[in-house]
């Protein structure tokens, strides 16, 4: 059965057209529920979106969420296809309800936990780890937390460790390497509250 997912998913996976997406959302939701994944109901997929999962890790996307991975889905435009992954048995990654996403990279070694109501810009990413465990200038992984109701402007940058509040605003480009606090917009390299909402 696997192999039929897999045989019209390649069909459709450089198709253009957005009529299309109603049934490339169909077959990703069939073929990824096959591998273990949670996906939630009204999720919608406009393009190809690729999750990497590693054996035992956990995905879990809640109700109504998109995802956006065609160049022209996004007026911004996007570099690549919606990317998730869990990086080992022991790893997540939640998702609330009502989240858009265009084109993001959310890797986790540990654990990335992202409320309701979740905006992305296009050509975020969010990583709780240095990615490098063998070599001693990188770190352990961190727990990664965005609550309810964050905007996360493109191209910005999430990195482990960050709890960001609810109902902020993180800027465009901006780099996040410490707490945002809730109710605030925060933007920079590295990213800094601004004012209060």
């Amino acid at each position: 059965m696997m192999n039929i997912y897999r045989k019209y998913i390649n069909l459709l996976r450089y198709y253009k057209d957005v009529a299309c997406d109603g049934l490339i959302t169909k077959l990703l939701v069939l073929h990824y529920r096959s591998y273990g994944i949670i996906i939630g109901k009204g999720v919608k997929f406009f393009g190809i979106a690729r999750f990497s999962i590693k054996n035992k890790g956990r995905l879990h996307i809640g109700d109504n969420c998109r995802f956006r991975s065609r160049s022209n889905s996004n007026p911004i435009g996007l570099h690549h296809s919606c990317m998730i992954s869990v990086l080992n048995d022991e790893a997540s990654i939640w998702i609330g309800d009502n989240c858009g996403f265009s084109g993001v990279s959310i890797i986790a070694e540990k654990c990335i936990e992202i409320g309701d109501n979740f905006l992305c810009g296009a050509n975020v990413t969010i990583a709780d780890t240095d990615f490098h465990r063998g070599d001693f200038r990188s770190g352990q992984p961190k727990k990664i937390i965005i609550k309810d109701n964050v905007w996360l402007g493109m191209n910005s940058l999430i990195l482990k460790g960050v709890t960001i509040g609810e109902n902020s605003l993180i800027g465009a480009n901006s780099v996040v390497t410490k707490d945002i606090p809730p109710n605030v917009i925060a933007a920079g390299i590295p990213c800094k509250v601004l004012k209060k909402l």
